[in-house]
């Protein structure tokens, strides 16, 4: 059976095969940063068609938005983010380097850090001794605002300044209105919408986990006040039916209800999703009762009427917030970790990604058994050509030996291989390899599709 598997192994991978590289790798990088291959985005948008399906398309009352990623500096006034968005910084007293406070106390054990004043984590410092990661003092804790602040326009002045966006619900909130005068849905509704967010992370790690630029697939869910417990509750389990939908294993998902001190300033209830990542249980997304904090806050700031008038002429009420939401770089973290496998095929060490076939982002490789045979590469040639009009995500490989394709191909986690041999011009059938097993059997060309689909 496979050994433990380790971070390094999954970078390597995902790297070697064209998933993911280190952002800006040619001038030896960004922190923070990560560029998704062909084969990475691909999976990515799977994973994400597979959200928007689920969450949109085969639902009738949520509406899908796509709001700008620059928004009026009053947007992050009122919604908290110029005062209140910050981590607690430290600094290593010789190197300068810079690190989040509170990582480095969950890393020496000290508990109930997220409820902790800054005070409180000064003096946990103090009291346990501890260093920098190069073993140096560090400087009394401060607060670091990680919202990228830009300007708009030719001319620089406070009146110019904007953000990039630090997550996208606040688009949501301020086209409340726009969907309810455009589309008079019944409540409760939702809106949805998946887009790049972006957080000065003072310590980015852990691989795409934890990144400077990352993708938010996030909803709001408008409900009356009186029921928003059984909403709540709804969304909650839908939630927990798509990560299961995707193969993320049911027991390495756990759900754990927040305390208050560690809740955010908005929310009243709030249920984690974690994962057991190769680098320990982690948050994977997350489902927050926000109470009519926001669209209130958008009202007041705004001087908008942003209450909803119910159909059946009751009185008007400010819609409380349902909010799940999702890392879909930590959901592709997430897929690749629980599908990494190793094994032995034959004696040799083998390696392959168990993804799902749904989300593969190749479903089928096509090869000629050998690549210096005009005829088998012409007729492997019309079978690639007839499942790439049917399927789309299928691959031409004729590099190396059958041997080294299907270790290539594995590695990559494409469900099946076709192979077109000399019989294949006699009886017009093909090899087709299963990923998960390594069996394989003749199909007839004429059935592959539905066999494959």
């Amino acid at each position: 059976m496979s050994k433990t598997v380790a971070m390094e192994d999954i970078v390597s991978l995902t790297k070697r095969r064209g998933f993911i590289y280190q952002g800006s790798e040619l001038y030896g990088g960004l922190s923070g940063t990560w560029d998704y291959g062909p084969l990475g985005i691909q999976l990515k948008r799977n994973i994400s068609n597979a959200w928007w399906k689920f969450f949109v398309e085969d639902r009738d009352d949520t509406y899908g938005i796509d709001a700008a990623i620059l928004m009026n500096q009053k947007v992050w006034q009122a919604s908290g983010h110029v005062d209140g968005f910050s981590d607690p910084l430290v600094e290593d007293m010789v190197n300068k380097k810079r690190h989040r406070a509170d990582h480095l106390l969950e890393d020496a054990g000290v508990e109930n850090v997220a409820a902790m004043s800054t005070e409180q984590m000064n003096q946990a410092f103090k009291d346990n001794n501890i260093k920098s990661p190069d073993g140096n003092e560090l400087s009394e804790i401060r607060q670091f605002n990680m919202m990228f602040q830009t300007n708009v326009g030719a001319i620089q002045d406070e009146t110019s300044v904007s953000y990039l966006r630090p997550e996208t619900a606040q688009g949501m909130f301020v086209n409340f209105k726009n969907i309810v005068d455009s589309f008079s849905p019944n409540i409760p509704f939702a809106t949805a919408q998946i887009g790049k967010a972006f957080r000065n992370e003072i310590s980015p790690r852990d691989f795409i986990f934890r990144v400077r630029e990352f993708e938010q697939m996030e909803i709001e869910v408008f409900a009356h006040p009186d029921n928003w417990r059984e909403v709540f509750d709804e969304w909650l389990e839908l939630q927990k039916q798509f990560y299961l939908s995707i193969g993320l294993p049911e027991e390495k998902l756990h759900f754990i209800d927040v305390p208050a001190e560690d809740r955010a300033h908005y929310s009243k209830h709030s249920i984690d999703s974690e994962f057991d990542y190769i680098i320990g249980q982690k948050e994977l997304g997350g489902c927050a009762y926000r109470t009519d904090h926001d669209l209130s806050a958008h009202m007041k700031h705004s001087g908008k009427n942003l209450e909803y008038r119910p159909k059946d002429g009751s009185p008007a009420f400010v819609p409380h917030v349902i909010e799940p939401t999702f890392g879909l770089d930590r959901l592709v973290l997430a897929v690749i970790d629980s599908s990494y496998v190793e094994d032995e095929v034959n004696g040799e060490k083998r390696v392959y990604l168990k993804l799902p076939k749904h989300l593969a982002p190749v479903k089928v490789a096509v090869s000629p058994l050998l690549k210096n045979k005009p005829e088998l590469v012409e007729k492997a040639r019309e079978v690639y050509a007839q499942l790439k009009k049917d399927i789309g995500s299928v691959m031409w490989d004729d590099n190396g030996n059958i041997g080294k394709r299907y270790r290539r191909q594995d590695e990559i986690g494409t469900p099946y291989c076709v192979v077109i041999d000399f019989d294949s011009l006699e009886d017009n059938s093909v090899t087709v390899r299963h990923r998960d097993t390594t069996e394989q059997e003749r199909v007839a060309i004429s059935d592959l599709v539905g066999k494959i689909s």
